[in-house]
């Protein structure tokens, strides 16, 4: 087991070699990045939200309904969505299932997947047209998430915690897929943030010590 400084920040290449060490647990876990961000959720001028396509995917497989009329229902199968429908799925989540990943939905029907707020809103799957989620362009929205589309926001005490990676990942694509995270949420800084916009970064597998991640060493 590699042995490693808990006090010590490290760059994400090195970051990267060390959770995939320390993991031991007998499935594929995932990896992920906690962000502690310089910002006041409160105020609707910080607020930090937004997507990203990571280079290498997320290692898992996405399930995504489509919430789409029946013009659309053909390019949403294409594309590879799951579940493909509209009133009869409506039915089933205000029934309380919700065993997907990704709600792609288009503006006509916004109306009548709102009402779902009080189920989905919790899970995170309320479909966004902020995230690409509520859109004309169902089939490219449903490949997009497929291929390792996220979505990221940052919560009431200013964190984003978010999955970037798979431990059975190389090192290289875990670094590289975090360092496309990091780089997006750093574009995003709000003008009227102040102070360090990153406070601090950890990258962890489940079950496994965070280890720091350097903040110096991505470019800000």
């Amino acid at each position: 087991m590699a042995k490693f400084d808990q006090t010590k920040a490290y760059s994400l290449g090195d970051a990267a070699k060390i959770v995939k060490e320390i993991s031991n647990t007998k499935f594929d876990s995932s990896i992920d990045l906690s962000i502690r961000l310089g910002v006041d959720p409160r105020k609707a001028n910080q607020m930090v939200r937004g997507t990203v396509s990571l280079p290498h995917g997320t290692g898992k497989t996405m399930r995504i309904l489509a919430l789409v009329t029946p013009d659309k229902e053909a390019e949403a199968k294409a594309a590879g969505a799951d579940h493909v429908g509209l009133d009869e799925y409506i039915e089933k989540i205000k029934g309380g299932w919700t065993d997907v990943d990704v709600i792609i939905t288009m503006p006509s029907v916004m109306g009548k997947v709102g009402a779902l707020g009080r189920v989905l809103g919790p899970r995170g799957l309320m479909p966004n047209p902020k995230t690409g989620t509520v859109t004309m362009e169902v089939g490219k929205a449903v490949s997009e998430s497929k291929g390792g589309k996220i979505e990221f926001k940052v919560d009431k005490q200013g964190h984003i915690h978010s999955p970037c990676a798979k431990v059975s990942f190389e090192p290289g694509k875990i670094a590289e897929n975090a360092n496309e995270l990091l780089q997006t949420i750093i574009k995003l800084k709000p003008a009227s943030a102040k102070g360090d916009y990153l406070r601090s970064v950890y990258m962890s597998s489940t079950m496994s010590p965070s280890v720091q991640i350097d903040t110096k060493t991505l470019g800000l």
